[in-house]
């Protein structure tokens, strides 16, 4: 049950990261649709671009961090046995959790002083802390995505290795 639980909470921040990416897509679709043709700018769509590409690239973070889909180098990892590779894998793991688990102390710092400079977007004058705030919450889930990869890697690593098989299509 509780795997299940934490497999459905690793789906979720997997789902809001793509819907990020159909966000980001859809707002620069429709700024490019509106001033090609209809010669119309949307309000602020270059800040919402620009805020909503980084919101996209801390949740994407987050969901590339579990799944080791983010570019890595094997050549070492590749040619030692089972053992060394746990050991690499659980090494770099803790390197990423570390460096992630700090990104997210000075994202945090970020989130404080855009509230408190009252950063404005340029058109709308709307308030760039809740963006900010988003993206924090994305590297949040980073780092507890990033802790859970940990402790599956040390208590139960033959589950993390599962995806890296390719299964034949019948």
């Amino acid at each position: 049950m509780r795997r299940i639980t934490m497999d459905r909470f690793i789906d979720a921040i997997e789902w809001i990261a793509a819907g990020f990416v159909g966000i980001v897509a859809a707002n620069i679709f429709l700024a490019v649709l509106l001033r090609n043709i209809f010669n119309y700018s949307i309000p602020d769509a270059f800040d919402f671009g620009r805020l909503l590409l980084g919101i996209l690239i801390f949740w994407g973070i987050a969901a590339t961090s579990y799944r080791g889909g983010h570019i890595t180098v094997d050549l070492i990892w590749a040619n030692v046995g089972p053992k060394y590779q746990r050991w690499i894998d659980v090494f770099a793991t803790l390197v990423l959790l570390f460096v992630v688990t700090v990104q997210t102390y000075t994202l945090f710092d970020k989130v404080r002083g855009t509230y408190y400079d009252n950063v404005q977007t340029f058109d709308l004058r709307w308030p760039t802390w809740p963006f900010f705030a988003v993206a924090w919450a994305g590297d949040v889930s980073a780092v507890l995505l990033i802790a859970i990869r940990t402790y599956r890697l040390i208590v139960n690593p033959e589950l993390m290795h599962e995806s890296k098989t390719v299964k034949p299509v019948e």
